[in-house]
């Protein structure tokens, strides 16, 4: 390919992502190495972006090492932070005021989430993969389609999510700016030349990049809908949503949450493929769950954790992360009943205790939780009486772990009661997935949906790296 229709389909290639940067400063850096890259080699490639850093570094370095170090990890988180439309404020909040949260409809200037081969191509490039070129299996049962409907139903959250983000750091959107423009200035003036030189697609477009994790999102979707539009299933489409965080890092917080329930998810997903004898679509699903799982190490470090959790990921249960993705999904906005993905929709299980379970100490101790059983008919015989629940707990691979419900008091069908977390004899580090339940014993984590009255209660029990404490965003 000729050196200047490299540069144009380069340049056309940011333009499709981030119009608003149609004429960023740096684009004089890429087309000089895509030049370079041409002219020479590879190596002369990375020699000429090691010459450029070590020549900014050296000059820059007294008076800017420590921006660098704090605001390069705020930068890369911005790739998970929350997204325009979100409610300021706790969790629940409405914007100032009182007003309801603007509601974010995911743009579809490229076609998502039915992109035309052309668009799809784009998408692709962006996002450093293709789909499968495989043809798709032969047959799919029935009982499968709802893991497909929920992973497309999940990802179609996920990219609103990831895109929003672009939007409050272009727009500035208090929370979401670096601490004041002479710090952005400087800094713009030194990953300009570097990051333009140096290219890696993690970096966010605030920078006039691209950002590769929507595209990413997009082509999880998009895989699924293609596996429900090829056995004429339905297929869920966007709906609108919102996102109840004020600043970059409940939003990097956020995201780490949401992405490590649906690590578990997608175990539960390739089980049932599985079991259901739909063994073809296993290895796509896995492979998102890898990818998946690199972003969620990534957010781990920039909150301060190590960025492998556990040995063996907490699982969960397809109706879990549905009824989970509710708080996200303004109510009545999406353009189809919910009731055609065929998985309950479970109340709330509140976590008082912890932050509302985002930081919980790592040791023995009764947990605090609230529940509203209105609407639930299932909760009817236990309204009013002082035992016969349980907290059931998802930690790891182990067992459903049960608690039996104490200290429990109520107040109409609203009850506030304690259950036991037994810590130290199941090394329960990282996310915890509970729900209340009707039974203490569970041969297998499937065996719980019947037996829920609300779910899902999130845990989270951090072991944080201590020498990262400097790198607040």
């Amino acid at each position: 390919m000729r050196a200047d229709n490299l540069e144009a389909a380069r340049y056309n290639k940011y333009r499709r992502v981030a119009p608003q940067w149609e004429f960023f400063p740096c684009l004089k850096h890429i087309i000089r190495v895509v030049r370079l890259f041409i002219s020479y080699n590879f190596s002369y490639y990375f020699i000429s972006c090691f010459t450029f850093a070590k020549k900014i570094v050296r000059k820059s370095l007294k008076m800017y090492l420590s921006t660098v170090l704090s605001t390069v990890t705020a930068l890369a988180g911005l790739a998970a932070a929350a997204p325009a439309g979100h409610a300021p404020g706790p969790a629940g909040a409405g914007a100032p005021g009182g007003a309801a949260p603007t509601p974010f409809v995911i743009p579809t200037d490229d076609g998502f989430p039915n992109p035309s081969p052309d668009q799809l191509k784009v998408i692709q490039q962006i996002a450093d993969g293709t789909l499968s070129n495989a043809p798709p299996p032969a047959k799919v049962n029935e009982s499968s389609f709802p893991v497909f409907q929920l992973i497309a139903f999940n990802e179609q959250f996920e990219v609103a999510f990831f895109s929003s983000l672009v939007a409050n750091i272009t727009n500035n959107v208090p929370g979401f700016t670096l601490p004041n423009p002479q710090k952005k200035d400087e800094l713009l003036d030194i990953l300009e030349t570097v990051l333009a030189v140096c290219y890696f697609p993690i970096f966010p477009s605030f920078l006039g990049l691209p950002l590769t994790t929507p595209q990413q999102e997009k082509l999880h979707a998009i895989n699924a809908q293609k596996t429900l539009a090829n056995f004429n299933a339905f297929v869920p489409v966007p709906c609108k949503y919102q996102f109840p965080t004020s600043n970059i890092y409940e939003a990097i917080a956020l995201a780490e949450r949401f992405t490590d329930l649906v690590l578990g998810t997608l175990q539960d997903a390739a089980q049932t493929l599985a079991r259901n004898g739909d063994v073809g679509p296993v290895r796509g699903v896995t492979a998102s769950l890898g990818q998946e799982g690199q972003q969620e190490g990534f957010y781990r470090i920039l909150l301060s954790k190590k960025p492998s959790e556990k040995p063996f990921l907490t699982t969960n249960v397809a109706a879990f992360a549905f009824s989970a993705l509710q708080q996200f999904i303004v109510p009545g906005s999406c353009p189809f009943p919910l009731s055609n993905i065929k998985l309950p929709i479970f109340t709330p299980l509140n976590v008082l205790s912890g932050a509302g379970g985002t930081n919980v100490e790592p040791r023995d101790q009764h947990l605090s939780f609230s529940v509203d059983t209105t609407g639930v008919a299932a909760a009817d015989s236990y309204v009013g009486k002082p035992n016969g629940l349980f907290v059931t707990y998802f930690s790891g691979q182990l067992l459903p772990i049960s608690m039996p419900i104490v200290n429990v008091k109520w107040s109409g069908r609203v009850a506030t009661f304690e259950a036991e977390f037994p810590f130290s004899a199941n090394e329960m580090v990282g996310l915890t997935v509970a729900s209340l339940t009707t039974s203490g014993k569970f041969a297998a984590p499937g065996e719980v949906v019947a037996a829920t009255l609300a779910a899902p209660g999130l845990i989270q029990v951090d072991d944080r790296v201590k020498s990262w404490d400097g790198f607040k965003l």
